[in-house]
């Protein structure tokens, strides 16, 4: 029970903070500093909550490519929407899958260790149903639990896994360059042994839905998987250059620039007339213009004005002296 103070306690410690002799600053410091943070080490916490955002916007970007992917694959509109990402144990990730599920287990080079693509069952009824000529699904017998899947639905699935491998090679493109793979195919989660019950996964979670019917799928990762490219999940390092890499950049920058192309114009002055004068112009006629004759004249670069010219001649050929380079447009 934590104590009550008495009111000339209370009045001590007000008089103490009034006077400085107190500082509440530094009573703040001491309390973040013995502030005592419980740990799970069932839910081991091994990224920083940084790359656990980066690791957001990869899946984020996943989820979408997925989603077309799949939709193509069955011809049906499927939504895959991001749900969390999550620490937690293997052994905890394994008790969390019903029996039977579709589990692709693959490898995703360069990335060491590995990764689980984790299916309901539900949402693979479907699929078989679909890509074998059934139109929609009657939800109420999706409800029926299969005891296993034959090889031919497994090989109808693999295509499945096969194309969303595709989406998650590809969503990793903005960070690492990486071949998923696919090595086996399990549907009970109890033989799936691909590392210790305690080693720490990253747990990845998608709602997808299908005909307004809502299932789940996982992709379990390893933190083994994150240990050599761990700098590349920060994202301070995305826009950090070497300075060697960026003095050549802006080398072949600045010669590129050099060599373009660009549209200039002189413009010598403006007027305003009528159509019918416009139709009654002959070859001789004088246009009067607002440009004074001493005036220099603007010339425009890509249509913005950027000099101030005097025209002249060069070798028989009509030429501007630059006279000034103006910071802002001349009204």
């Amino acid at each position: 029970m934590k104590q009550v103070l008495s009111q000339q306690e209370i009045d001590s410690l007000l008089l103490a903070l009034n006077t400085g002799e107190i500082d509440p600053d530094t009573i703040k410091e001491e309390e973040e500093k013995n502030k005592v943070r419980s740990y799970d080490f069932r839910r081991p916490i091994k990224l920083s909550k940084e790359y656990i955002n980066t690791l957001y916007m990869i899946f984020e970007n996943f989820s979408k490519m997925a989603g077309n992917i799949v939709s193509t694959l069955l011809h049906s509109n499927v939504d895959i929407k991001m749900g969390a990402v999550e620490q937690i144990s293997f052994d905890e990730f394994v008790r969390s899958i019903p029996n039977p599920a579709l589990l692709g287990i693959f490898n995703s080079a360069p990335l060491a260790g590995t990764q689980i693509l984790e299916i309901n069952q539900q949402f693979c009824i479907q699929v078989i149903e679909l890509m074998c000529g059934g139109a929609e699904s009657n939800y109420v017998r999706l409800q029926k639990k299969k005891e296993s899947f034959t090889d031919i639905e497994l090989g109808i699935l693999e295509e499945l896994i096969v194309s969303i491998l595709k989406a998650y090679q590809n969503a990793w493109n903005e960070i690492l360059e990486i071949e998923a793979q696919l090595d086996n195919i399990e549907t009970n989660p109890q033989l799936v042994q691909t590392m210790s019950p305690n080693e720490p996964i990253i747990l990845i979670s998608f709602v997808l839905e299908l005909f307004n019917n809502k299932s789940f799928m996982n992709i379990c990762i390893p933190y083994i998987s994150f240990e050599n490219i761990i700098d590349k999940l920060s994202i301070k390092n995305w826009f950090d250059f070497d300075k060697g890499k960026d003095d050549f950049y802006k080398e072949v920058l600045s010669d590129k620039i050099k060599t373009t192309s660009v549209n200039l114009e002189v413009s010598l002055g403006q007027s305003i007339i009528t159509v019918d004068d416009f139709l009654q112009l002959e070859c001789g006629d004088i246009i009067q213009l607002d440009t004074n004759i001493n005036n220099p004249l603007r010339m425009f670069v890509e249509g913005k004005p950027h000099f101030l010219v005097k025209p002249g001649e060069v070798e028989n050929r009509l030429a501007v002296e630059v006279l000034q380079y103006l910071e802002e447009e001349v009204e």
